[in-house]
């Protein structure tokens, strides 16, 4: 039996997580950031692995939590800079590994498997998105010289001087640009409703209200033919309604170099081209490149392959009131599903959450340091030190239990004194706080491990995280 899975479906699965965050019974997903200890080699981070007890030493470690809110939620694509010199796919409906594409570095043939496979649309430096028509100047493919320009709502942009034909698909806003755009992605939206002219996507939701659902924007020549002496008449058959084209030929070579729209109809799903006349010697072929459903930009996340969403979690100085301490690295990023609050069956809603417990501790001899290990007298348990603070006279320690470095499980009691492993200093346990959140809970479903992220007070991070479908 052969099957697959279509890029309709891994668009279908994006847009449910993102969904997921603005649903009334919302997943509450969390950003944590764990391991202040170092990897063996820390240059080479150890590579995570998905096991039912892997899953359980990743809490081991895990410093503190922030709630992934919907509007840190986002579709995106590839992000493909639009580059003078390279060579672009045009959009084609009937990409499948046997339809030709073309090489974006040397212009040589490929054959796209899908779409999603072909570099047929750019981002320029204005973070205006254009998808490529015509990627042909006098029936040949050229390089793109000329950046695409203008946010036209209703008509295509060019030819330009190199011949190319662009298709303006939206603007990504400023504030968009430093939330969601990275070196290798770009936010991608549908519009549903009309966000107002003074809204920075106003002019994309021109361009999906223009759309013309069925138009046929473009006819690629297949064989230029021969022996032309006048322009062929240009016939287009099939279940829409309107689409008239002329061809154009080439004097000195009797070859037709385009076949030109002059007016694009409505309603196509399949259309047949044929060219008569003008000629004695071969006839020239051609074919009707149909537009996506609703027309060219009416989707840009169907359009464009939105099956990427990027997350972006921004950790402000010592967010969470010290949740997130400033004073210590980190070394692995996780997203955890619906964690509880601690000791109760009770999903977390908060915005941030300490993962560490904290021991307040007086009597203080010595200088302790983050990430020794400090061991209880009488307990015998063992935790590596996270953070180290004073405030209003009081001295805290938050510290992570490692199944590795406190193979026991033993938890510090109250009362007794603690030793540093490394500073050889002193204290006495004066109370102890529980986490807020419960170990081992939700599920974790993103977990990527790093070299050394290091915080500090007047620092912000902005963590962006891309999950493929």
């Amino acid at each position: 039996m052969a099957a697959i899975i279509t890029t309709k479906f891994r668009i279908h699965n994006a847009q449910s997580f993102k969904e997921g965050f603005d649903e009334a019974a919302a997943s509450n997903i969390y950003l944590g950031i764990g391991r202040p200890q170092s990897w063996t080699n820390d240059n080479s981070p150890d590579t995570p692995k998905d096991t039912v007890s892997d899953e359980l030493y990743y809490w081991d470690d895990m410093i503190a939590l922030k709630r992934v809110q919907s509007s840190d939620v986002s579709l995106a694509i590839v992000r493909r800079n639009w580059t003078t010199g390279k060579y672009y796919d045009t959009y084609r409906h009937d990409y499948n590994g046997t339809t030709a594409g073309v090489n974006i570095n040397d212009g040589g043939a490929t054959t796209p498997a899908t779409l999603a496979d072909a570099n047929y649309y750019v981002i320029t430096d204005e973070y205006n998105v254009y998808k490529c028509i015509n990627n042909r100047k006098n029936g040949i493919v050229v390089q793109s010289t000329s950046k695409p320009t203008g946010t036209t709502a209703n008509a295509l942009i060019g030819p330009l001087a190199d011949g190319y034909v662009w298709k303006y698909m939206f603007t990504v806003s400023p504030a968009d640009v430093l939330k969601f755009v990275s070196t290798d992605f770009v936010p991608v939206k549908t519009l549903l409703t009309n966000p107002g002219t003074t809204d920075a996507y106003y002019t994309q939701w021109l361009v999906q209200d223009a759309a013309v659902d069925g138009a046929i924007d473009h006819i690629v020549v297949n064989n230029q033919g021969t022996l032309y002496t006048t322009a062929p008449s240009v016939q287009i058959v099939g279940d829409g309604t309107g689409a008239t084209a002329t061809a154009t030929i080439d004097a000195g070579t009797g070859k037709v170099i385009s076949i030109n729209m002059s007016a694009k109809g409505t309603g196509y799903t399949f259309a047949t081209v044929t060219l008569t006349g003008g000629t004695t010697g071969v006839t020239a072929t051609g074919s009707a490149i149909i537009a996506p459903k609703g027309g060219h930009g009416k989707d840009p996340v169907e359009e464009l392959g939105g099956f990427y969403v990027m997350m972006n979690v921004r950790l402000e100085y010592d967010d969470g009131a010290g949740d997130f301490p400033v004073d210590n690295d980190y070394r692995r990023i996780m997203l955890v599903r619906d964690p509880f609050n601690f000791n109760t069956s009770v999903v977390a809603t908060t915005s941030t959450m300490r993962a560490m417990r904290q021991l307040t501790v007086t009597g203080v001899s010595g200088t302790f340091q983050p990430d020794e290990i400090i061991t209880g007298a009488t307990s015998g348990a063992a935790g590596r030190i996270v953070r180290i603070w004073s405030e209003s006279g009081t001295n805290y320690i938050t510290y992570v239990q490692t199944r590795v470095e406190n193979p026991q499980g033993k938890l510090f009691q109250n009362g007794e004194g603690i030793v540093g492993g490394t500073s050889t200093a002193t204290a006495t346990i004066g109370a102890i706080s529980n986490p807020e959140v419960q170990a081992d809970s939700g599920d974790v479903l993103y977990v990527e491990n790093r070299r050394a992220i290091n915080r500090a007070l007047d620092q912000i991070e902005d963590i962006k995280i891309i999950v493929e479908m």
